[in-house]
């Protein structure tokens, strides 16, 4: 089959190497312009554009897909099919209406729940026990297309969004290549939008840990929330990440620490969490026990 394929992110990856693989004909690959990432604001590629440069396809960057110029190119193409991937772009209407085959959508979650741009952080967030993988074919909704494939697996208790993107990546692209070999047999199926859940794009302020919410609530958060934007508290007034923590017994006022035999433990709503790595704002990530070596914090301090 004639593609072109819309994708950005590391979790796009799989999806494309596999498209290649199956023998389907790849006329372009669209992603987003290079940005400038890390401390020294380097410009950098997105994961896609470096397995698409390694496969020797074509690369798009535009800055807006709906441009008209970019959509007649689209046109021009005349692909039977497009397959988006974490592009980052809403797709007009105009763009929908090229490949004859549809437009289809690669959604790292068991839609209608989690539709929205971070499924997968969303879901361990709020405490889900399983999730999955949905293709659909995407119309002028946020994520509210007919769905044509699932694959559905259990959220592991110690799974951090990381993990369990990469086996969503892995996974969805299996169920692409499955979807595109089966389109002319496939029967789409519509969402209820009754039972739709909205997974909005991270803001900096959702790694902000409420600590009167549960241990539960809180470790949750602190496995969804990785790597961006973490979840954190403040510490004197200074930022202090949290990166891994595990419940604890003691019974602690929500956000009071209590230190001891070199363990950092902070009160929650229903008990307490021990902190295992954590982030100095400025400073590097480390085990709680070098950073206690390092740092006079004392029992009785709180993290607001």
């Amino acid at each position: 089959m004639e593609l072109v394929f819309l994708g950005t992110p590391r979790f796009a990856v799989p999806s494309l190497e596999q498209t290649a693989a199956a023998g389907h004909h790849i006329l372009a690959v669209y992603t987003q312009p290079d940005r400038p990432k890390g401390r020294g604001q380097r410009e950098a590629m997105p994961p896609v554009k470096e397995a698409a440069l390694k496969l020797n396809l074509p690369v798009r960057q535009p800055e807006r897909i709906r441009k008209p110029e970019v959509i007649e190119e689209l046109r021009a193409m005349a692909p039977q099919a497009m397959v988006v991937v974490g592009y980052g772009q809403i797709i007009p209407q105009a763009i929908l209406d090229i490949p004859p085959q549809g437009v289809i959508n690669v959604h790292a979650s068991l839609l209608p729940k989690y539709r929205g741009a971070a499924p997968i952080q969303w879901a361990i967030a709020r405490g889900e026990s399983r999730t999955g993988v949905t293709t659909m074919r995407i119309d002028a909704g946020l994520d509210t297309g007919d769905m044509l494939l699932k694959w559905e697996t259990e959220i592991e208790p110690e799974e951090t969004a990381v993990g369990l993107g990469e086996r969503l990546a892995s996974a969805g692209a299996d169920l692409l290549i499955r979807t595109l070999a089966g389109l002319p047999s496939i029967q789409p199926q519509p969402q209820d939008d009754l039972q739709a859940t909205y997974a909005p794009i991270l803001k900096k302020e959702d790694g902000h840990l409420d600590w009167s919410q549960t241990r539960r609530e809180i470790l949750n958060r602190i496995r969804g929330l990785v790597p961006w934007p973490g979840c954190y508290g403040f510490l004197r007034g200074a930022r202090l990440h949290v990166w891994r923590a595990r419940e604890a017994d003691a019974a602690l006022a929500p956000g009071t620490l209590e230190v001891g035999k070199r363990r950092l433990l902070v009160g929650c709503g229903d008990g307490s969490i021990e902190i295992l790595e954590v982030q100095m704002e400025g400073k590097k990530r480390m085990d709680a026990a070098a950073f206690l070596n390092g740092s006079p914090v004392q029992t009785g301090e709180a993290l607001a």
